[in-house]
């Protein structure tokens, strides 16, 4: 019997909360973060964003274009080789290529997922792009 698949997720909005919970339910070990006060979601938070990437395979970083280098600067000492730290935001390419440089040099690879619907009401069936040096892990 091989383990669960172990997802950090960092944001944990409207589209976060959605993607950790459909994750959690299909069986896979969720760690979420949000610097927010925890809404009654039922859905497990790390006390820290390091915390929540701590051993995981998949970092999911579920934030604004604005916090998005922030999440990724938040976790840079904890994110290690072979773990998969997948952006799901909708900046464009020049901050995608920030952050794939902000976190290539850990080890970890890079997810660029662009979300092409709403998340809300689809969770983990919303249809997504990927690409970068984590994209193929990532899918």
């Amino acid at each position: 019997m091989s383990e669960p698949l172990s997802v950090a997720v960092l944001g944990l909005g409207e589209a976060g909360a959605a993607i950790a919970g459909d994750l959690a339910k299909a069986g896979a070990r969720v760690a979420g973060f949000d610097p927010r006060e925890a809404a009654e979601d039922g859905l497990p938070r790390a006390d820290s964003p390091e915390a929540a990437v701590d051993g995981v395979e998949i970092v999911l970083s579920v934030n604004s274009a604005d916090a998005a280098a922030a999440a990724a600067r938040s976790v840079l000492g904890s994110l290690k080789a072979g773990q998969v730290f997948a952006d799901l935001n909708s900046a464009g390419a020049p901050l995608k290529r920030e952050l794939a440089q902000l976190v290539e040099p850990s080890g970890a690879l890079f997810a660029d997922v662009a979300l092409m619907a709403g998340v809300p009401g689809r969770g983990l069936r919303t249809p997504a792009l990927v690409s970068g040096s984590g994209a193929r892990l990532f899918a």
